[in-house]
């Protein structure tokens, strides 16, 4: 087969575009978003527990542990907060943003108990929420 009958050309030339207009779609999708309304992501959670504590490791890289809100409501932990870029990338060409930015909010139902603190650190590029649990625990 010669020139554009070939379907290997024309299979070829499809494929590009559909990498392109993914392309385009993954960077709509991820541009840092202006709006202080709403949260536009969640950062996945691990949740662990031992006799005294509630641990919940939140991935956020470049978010300072002290931004981030973390409060109990009604038997639900509420993690808020905002990742923006690093003012120095603001101005660079971008060649791949695959790391949410904007805002954010995580709910975490709880295990049933009483909590007497909420305290939050940041370790290996994970916020690390813990509760500890009351010496009450389950009684109302």
């Amino acid at each position: 087969m010669a020139g554009g009958n070939d379907p290997r050309d024309w299979m070829w030339s499809d494929a590009l575009h559909m990498l392109a207009q993914a392309d385009r779609l993954h960077r709509q999708m991820f541009r840092p978003q202006a709006s202080t309304q709403g949260a536009n992501w969640e950062p996945p959670v691990d949740m662990l527990e031992t006799d005294d504590e509630v641990l919940i490791l939140a991935a956020l890289p470049g978010v300072d542990a002290q931004q981030v809100q973390a409060v109990i409501d009604s038997g639900v932990l509420v993690i808020t907060g905002v990742r923006v870029l690093p003012d120095e990338l603001r101005t660079a060409t971008i060649h791949r943003l695959e790391l949410p930015q904007g805002r954010f909010e995580r709910r975490i139902a709880l295990p049933a108990g009483r909590y007497e603190s909420v305290r939050r650190t940041s370790v290996n590029g994970c916020l690390v929420i813990s509760l500890t649990k009351s010496a009450r625990r389950g009684r109302p």
